[in-house]
């Protein structure tokens, strides 16, 4: 409230979005065979990893999932990795990084198996997602290709929020709408510029060495995105003209200029910190302050998929 006008701004909390994608996830879990299990492996000392393992394992219990969580040596962890691949009881993997924090990770990451990796962060699942490919399985395509867990949480709540249009066909649902995303890394912030991109939006994707474009082109003529630099362009240029803000700078002192977001934006911040200041109310028309809830969910949801890719549950011969 503004001087004792109250102003338009809507906020909405990941809880409430959790929900309704909860729903979605319980109607999918059961049409299956059997209760899907999710193994995950801690290998570190780390306090935060603990508590989102615990915290992994309590959300499957409540939704219907089994979980089982192993305690192992860093040294020992890409040897149980190799072996959850070929156990069939093991749906669904997920690592708790940082592990060894550094290039060994990436090395970890792609020793899970597309078939069991529900973080999606195995190397060709993450090439299909930047080559806009959907399916592992055409010409059938049944079989999804399995997406990011945080990239696809902001993905879920602006469909939560109708940014995307349901007229339009699937891949064309962010046509004419201009997104700007601060945070490039490899995890998130790149990855979601992709997807956002992908589904026909322009994407300004803005991290401290500037701003890249991502884009499908003038009336979406291409099948995937691609990118540009956007030379001499920073917030100032992007945010007036953005429908969307989505911001994950983990910095604690990152503040975004209030003043430069256009007003009516649909702002929503993934990072562990505040990127918006409270005032972001007087310019947005939706603000989302968190995400966190709205990713575990999607994290069912993928162990979900890896189920339904099983021959027996797709009905497609062939892993």
């Amino acid at each position: 409230m503004v001087n004792g006008v109250s102003h338009p701004c809507k906020v909405v909390l990941a809880a409430s979005i959790a929900k309704a994608l909860a729903s979605e996830v319980h109607n999918d879990l059961a049409k299956l065979s059997r209760k899907p299990h999710l193994h995950g492996y801690l290998a570190n000392k780390d306090p935060a990893a603990r508590m989102y393992a615990d915290w992994t394992g309590k959300t499957c219990r409540e939704n219907g999932f089994d979980f089982t969580l192993h305690d192992v040596e860093r040294e020992d962890l890409e040897d149980e990795l190799r072996s959850a691949n070929h156990r069939d009881e093991i749906d669904g993997v997920i690592v708790y990084y940082p592990v060894f924090g550094s290039e060994r990770d990436r090395t970890l990451q792609w020793t899970v198996s597309m078939y069991k990796d529900v973080e999606g962060l195995s190397p060709q699942l993450i090439s299909n997602m930047y080559q806009n490919i959907r399916f592992l399985d055409p010409p059938f395509n049944v079989q999804k290709s399995i997406l990011p867990c945080t990239p696809l949480a902001a993905i879920k709540i602006l469909e939560h929020l109708h940014v995307y249009n349901s007229f339009l066909d699937y891949g064309k649902r962010l046509f004419g709408r201009r997104i700007t995303v601060i945070n490039r890394s490899e995890v998130v912030g790149r990855p979601l510029a992709a997807l956002l991109a992908n589904d026909g939006a322009e994407v300004y994707s803005v991290d401290v060495t500037g701003v890249q474009q991502f884009s499908r082109g003038s009336g979406l003529r291409r099948q995937k995105h691609e990118t540009k630099d956007l030379e001499g362009w920073g917030l100032e240029q992007c945010l007036p003209i953005s429908d969307v803000v989505i911001s994950g700078v983990p910095g604690e002192t990152y503040k975004i200029p209030t003043n430069l977001i256009r007003e009516g934006a649909v702002c929503i911040n993934f990072s562990s910190e505040k990127n918006f200041d409270p005032d972001v109310k007087e310019r947005a028309s939706i603000y989302v302050p968190a995400i966190g809830k709205v990713t575990i969910v999607v994290l069912l949801r993928n162990l979900v998929r890896l189920v339904q890719n099983k021959p027996e549950e797709s009905g497609v011969g062939g892993a």
